[in-house]
């Protein structure tokens, strides 16, 4: 541990300072000028697809996603990996099918979506629940893996405490600044993160013996995506089924990440944005996948894979690069909660405060917004202790949680895109049925363990049983009013129309031709270390 601390020298303390105070000013700078909820909350519907790109990396990538994958990998093998890819093809589908809706429906949140689709009492349901993930899943977990971390150089604190001092400074510009600083910041972040990764990967990999040593000396098995259907990671049943549905809930509906591309200035921009994040999910493969496999040459007896990246960080790295990649960690911290602060206080703020007080201002409700960031921040640190005790790995914690409770939600979603018959009677019921199916999975399966089914086969026997009880509910009501719902859905004819005006644009601007290479290079990706 004295070793640990020691590997910090002063010029990286510098340099860790200096991105901190760097990054909030940049914050503060970015909020001037906000004056409504619509610049606070969506910055003003402008950004453009590389903010919007690089904003949704910098969300998605967290301190979780750093240690988690780091960690996977070292204990089950890369196949963690097939959470990262599959995003290429949930954001292809996302831009053909839902974002049109999305964006003509000038929303401020997606339960708001619902809430137009179905009705008020299905938005606050979502909306409850998506705050609720925020807490425990999105702000909670990444604050306890970036305590993990600053908890080898400060010992004498508790992970807690170590929490409190990241959440509160990501929450400061949060607060301050809304959606515009949030995006702003992010985009430097991901950049830093994204740079401090490629020095973790080249040290292990040349600490490790090389590439050849890694790819010739490590079991088959944890270099394998496609693994058989008894595996305890990622099962091929699971990869096609469960996977695709966790990444359609988490790229499609989820505030956090849906807020970066309903701020889009154009749909273009906002489809382009998007399928920019998912190229930028490829080298994730090669910068925190494999780091990960390469500790199991470096350190063959660590005894818990959450320690990997924190171990190759403080024992590999020289002075100077150490600051670099604790600044980038830092980045990752601080891009992720922010996220999740600004658009938990999005849902608080335009779900709950104004639909109680339709009549409140603008200024109030920014005021809301911040207020409740900082309230948020306190439960998000409250829940650290629960982590702690019961998290064996902090990645299967997300996902496990992810997998009980949000497939019937993405049942609503499919439905409400596709079937005009579906109506507020039947997403009721399969809202209904399908949770309960979650609650019982949940007990039987983590906690009292009398049913031996993997997370991911569970999420998608929820997902069927509330699907298919939000068909038999909707048939037992009046179809919903055509008129009011067809802006909501997906339509042909819109689809058959952009067609028409796509034969006019130069085929690099075409986000369909960009979506078919991306796809392709995935699938390449795929079958190499399938």
């Amino acid at each position: 541990m004295d070793t640990l601390q020691a590997s910090m020298a002063s010029l990286d303390w510098i340099i860790v300072i200096g991105y901190m105070v760097g990054i909030i000013l940049l914050g503060l700078v970015a909020s001037r000028g906000q004056t409504d909820a619509k610049d606070y909350f969506l910055a003003s519907r402008s950004a453009t697809w590389p903010t919007i790109g690089l904003a949704l990396i910098g969300s998605n990538i967290s301190a979780t996603t750093l240690i988690g994958l780091a960690g996977a990998a070292y204990t089950i093998g890369i196949s963690v990996f097939n959470y990262e890819w599959m995003a290429t093809v949930i954001l292809a589908i996302y831009c053909v099918f839902v974002l049109p809706a999305v964006l003509r429906s000038q929303v401020y949140t997606m339960p708001e979506f619902l809430e137009r689709r179905y009705s008020s009492s299905i938005r606050l349901y979502f909306s409850g629940l998506t705050i609720f993930l925020n807490i425990v899943v999105d702000t909670a977990a990444t604050l306890f893996g970036g305590a993990i971390l600053f908890k080898l150089l400060f010992p004498g604190l508790q992970l807690w405490e170590i929490a409190a001092i990241l959440a509160v400074t990501a929450g400061l510009y949060t607060a301050l600044g809304g959606l515009r600083a949030v995006m702003v910041t992010e985009v430097v972040q991901t950049i830093l993160l994204l740079g401090a990764s490629v020095f973790i990967a080249y040290f292990s990999f040349e600490k490790a013996g090389g590439w050849h040593a890694v790819m010739s000396q490590v079991d088959p098995e944890k270099l394998s995506l496609i693994r058989p259907n008894d595996d305890q990671g990622v099962p091929w049943f699971g990869l096609i089924t469960g996977v695709p549905l966790l990444g359609f809930y988490f790229w499609c509906t989820n505030q956090f990440m849906a807020q970066r591309v309903m701020s889009a200035k154009t749909l273009d921009h906002g489809r382009w944005g998007s399928l920019f994040a998912g190229l930028l999910k490829l080298p994730i493969l090669f910068l925190m996948v494999l780091p990960g496999t390469a500790a199991i040459l470096i350190y063959p007896n660590l005894a818990k894979g959450d320690m990997v990246y924190p171990t190759l960080i403080f024992d590999l790295l020289p002075v100077g690069i150490v600051g670099i990649v604790i600044a980038g960690f830092l980045a990752a911290i601080m891009s992720s909660i922010a996220s999740t602060f600004n658009s938990a206080s999005t849902l608080v703020t335009m779900d709950f405060a104004r639909k109680i007080a339709p009549d409140l201002t603008q200024t109030a409700l920014v005021r809301i917004g911040r207020i409740t960031t900082l309230l948020l921040m306190v439960l998000a640190i409250a829940w650290i202790p629960v982590i702690e005790k019961h998290a064996d790995s902090l990645w299967q914690y997300i996902q496990a949680v992810l997998a009980y409770a949000v497939p019937p939600i993405v049942a609503l979603f499919v439905l409400g895109l596709f079937w005009n018959r579906a109506n507020a009677t039947g997403a009721k019921i399969g809202l209904t049925l399908g949770t309960l199916c979650g609650i019982y999975l949940f007990i039987a399966i983590a906690m009292e363990k009398s049913i031996n089914m993997h997370f991911l086969i569970a999420a998608v026997v929820i997902f069927a049983v509330a699907l298919v009880a939000t068909v038999l509910g909707s048939l037992l009501a009046p179809a919903p009013e055509l008129a009011r719902i067809e802006t909501l859905m997906w339509r042909k004819t819109d689809y058959d129309a952009e067609t028409e005006h796509l034969r006019t644009r130069p085929l690099w601007q075409n986000y369909r031709v960009q979506a078919v290479i991306l796809i392709g290079i995935t699938a390449v990706l795929v079958w190499i270390w399938r």
